[in-house]
């Protein structure tokens, strides 16, 4: 998500960013917002490990938001995590991507979170899992999947049902199929189309208010100056 407009919400506030700019926004697009807001899951997050393919890593981070999921955590114990831009195709401005050096900072990111090895042969599977519980789900790389250390970090083990002679999906392809029935399962535990808290739905709004207007950083100034004055 960019950092310009996270900034912009920082020094000013939400309700402050959200009034400047609303005028400015269709109110088709503000509709499309506030239903993407409705269906935002922070419960529901996935982990790629030591990626070495960009374009596997953008079509996760791709997946990740089209079902509604507000971050991708990425740890780079062997290199810097890449998406490559011709697959994300701007997705990434709508969802958070948190990077970790190590197995442990990914792990402490993310406080109450159940945490899921996707791995062949696991002998359970995303149904298994408890849909209230908010939960991580790891997916290693694409030569020689999750570390011992992750693994070890994992509390859960799920696998994709297979009924064919290959034994395994590409690493984009599980990370879709994983999210598309978690998410799935975690709305219907909830009862609604997504759990994000109040003053986190506010920060998110004012934040893709900021992307949507060109110049926002200038029109909010104004704004502010402005009823500083009267």
């Amino acid at each position: 998500m960019s950092d310009a407009a996270a900034a912009l919400v920082e020094r000013y506030g939400p309700d402050v960013v959200v009034a400047a700019l609303r005028p400015l926004l269709s109110d088709e697009r503000m509709e499309r917002i506030e239903s993407v807001l409705d269906a935002r899951l922070a419960g529901l997050t996935i982990v790629v490990e030591n990626l070495y393919d960009p374009h596997n890593g953008a079509a996760a981070v791709r997946s990740a938001e089209a079902f509604g999921l507000v971050a991708v955590h990425a740890v780079e114990g062997t290199g810097a995590f890449h998406a490559s831009p011709a697959v994300t195709i701007g997705c990434e401005k709508w969802i958070d991507l948190h990077r970790h050096p190590d197995v442990a900072s990914a792990c402490a990111a993310m406080p109450g979170m159940i945490h899921v090895a996707a791995l062949p042969g696991a002998g359970t599977t995303v149904d298994d899992l408890p849909p209230e519980q908010p939960c991580a789900l790891w997916f290693g790389n694409e030569h020689d999947g999750l570390s011992a250390e992750a693994l070890a970090a994992c509390s859960h083990r799920v696998e994709i049902p297979m009924f064919g002679f290959t034994r395994s999906f590409n690493l984009s392809v599980s990370a879709a199929l994983l999210i598309q029935r978690a998410s799935q399962r975690r709305r219907a535990a909830l009862g609604r189309r997504g759990d994000l808290p109040a003053e986190e739905r506010a920060r998110r709004r004012a934040r893709w208010y900021a992307q949507d207007i060109r110049g926002a950083a200038e029109i909010i100034d104004r704004y502010v100056s402005k009823q500083t004055r009267a």
